[in-house]
């Protein structure tokens, strides 16, 4: 029998989550059992690939600076990266300024259930808030010092130091440039086969990506709720203009801006695009960790969308640490909604810094969940915001999570498409399989 293909069963797996959720609260089925015996699936899933995201990124970064042959040609491709990737982030960032001054979510918010929510999570609200301001006084040439770790080794050990990673890698590629050939070329073969090593590994993780969806979708149901499930539905419902306008930006991120880079730079249709991407994208939603999410990226873009495995162990990685398109445009209309609910107006120079902090906090941002709202905090507190206003938005963010990350993953692969294509190369066909190569994705 033919094997469903994978993203219909990561769709599967989803949807029967909800339907166990749903079924759960309806029913008042114990919380304890999902918690205790469910969760723990997707705890194990989620673990597993961040398990492998930094020897991925350390070996096929070093492998494709290596085999760029030679230093003007990784200058050429990090200066187009870098390029679209700040483009991209400020187009977000002006996308959600306009969405959420145009809609003004934060006006029709009712006080009842801001000053709710202000109780409810003032303490989350505030050890947040703490780490923020921690952040906040650090010199300015603080994030370039945070980019050069102090011991490899402990940063290997630690995902939200991935920058740190990069660098490393980065600097390890140019080196063996430097040095004759048949001393680097032992090296560049070790990294190659750990490489291969971990995508065969990612393979054996995702045979457990449909239990791991629908494990976290299940929990994600019946922890929402809470021992109220009355509460939950409420604050759906009066923070849906917020949601609305969040979801609505990050559609036209997906549908508008990338579509139209692919019209400037590339002659593969959109929807072959999404054809590829599909499983990245699924997985993005169910973790909302774009650098868990990396090792099937980096899958499909080579595999899938036919990009060469040059372009993308170089963009792949850097975009997962550097390029949050989705939680920069989340952080843009998030500032303008609290502002808004808490009555206070922002002048022209306050959103031209939200412009410019909401830029450069996604470069600092970890892709891993819930790092936007230390992040947003840096924004608010840039333009006078209280940043206990973060409360009034952290009732729908684990959602909101999902979705922007979703849009993370499709920034990266959008831009490795565009790199790819002014590079000489022509993606959109896969690449031929090798005799004997079992399709598990």
């Amino acid at each position: 029998m033919k094997r469903i293909p994978l993203h219909i069963q990561i769709v599967l797996g989803l949807v029967l989550g909800l339907v166990y959720g749903w079924l759960s609260i309806q029913f008042g089925w114990p919380t304890s059992f999902t918690i205790n015996w469910i969760k723990p699936i997707g705890t194990i899933f989620i673990n597993a690939l961040k398990m492998i995201a930094v020897p991925l990124v350390l070996a096929s970064l070093i492998v494709g600076v290596a085999n760029l042959g030679d230093i003007s040609k990784l200058s050429r491709i990090g200066g187009k990266t870098i390029l679209v990737y700040l483009c991209t982030t400020v187009i977000a960032v002006t996308l959600g300024l306009l969405i959420a001054n145009i809609f003004q979510p934060g006006k029709i918010l009712p006080t009842a259930t801001r000053d709710e929510l202000m109780t409810l999570y003032q303490t989350d609200a505030g050890s947040r808030g703490e780490t923020a301001e921690q952040l906040r006084r650090q010199s300015p040439l603080q994030p370039v010092v945070d980019i050069v770790p102090d011991n490899i080794f402990s940063a290997t050990a630690d995902n939200g130091r991935m920058l740190q990673v990069v660098f490393f890698a980065l600097i390890v590629g140019i080196a063996l440039l430097q040095i004759p050939k048949e001393k680097g070329e032992p090296v560049v073969r070790f990294f190659d086969g750990l490489n291969d090593i971990i995508i065969k590994i990612v393979e054996f993780i995702m045979l457990l990506a449909p239990y791991g969806v629908f494990a976290l979708m299940a929990s994600l149901m019946v922890e929402l709720a809470g021992d109220n499930p009355e509460r939950a539905y409420q604050l759906l419902k009066a923070l849906g203009a917020y949601t609305a306008c969040v979801l609505g930006g990050l559609a036209l991120m997906v549908l508008v801006v990338y579509p139209a880079l692919f019209k400037l730079f590339t002659r593969m249709k959109y929807g072959r695009f999404f054809e590829g991407i599909r499983p990245a994208q699924l997985l993005a939603f169910t973790t909302s960790s774009s650098s868990a999410t990396l090792p099937v990226t980096m899958r499909q873009v080579e595999e899938e969308l036919g990009v060469s495995e040059e372009v993308s162990s170089f963009v792949l990685p850097l975009g997962a640490t550097i390029n949050m398109d989705g939680t920069s445009l989340y952080q843009s209309v998030a500032a303008v909604f609290i502002a808004q609910a808490l009555g206070l107006g922002l002048t022209l120079s306050d959103q031209l810094m939200i412009v410019l902090t909401a830029t450069l906090a996604s470069i600092g941002s970890a892709g891993v969940p819930g790092a936007g709202l230390v992040m947003l905090i840096i924004v608010l507190e840039a333009i006078g915001v209280p940043a206990a206003g973060i409360a009034l938005i952290i009732a729908p963010d684990r959602i909101l999570d999902m979705c922007r990350t979703v849009v993370n993953v499709t920034g990266d692969a959008s831009v490795a498409m565009v790199v790819a294509s002014t590079e000489g190369e022509n993606p959109g066909a896969p690449r031929p399989k090798t005799p004997g190569e079992k399709a598990v994705l």
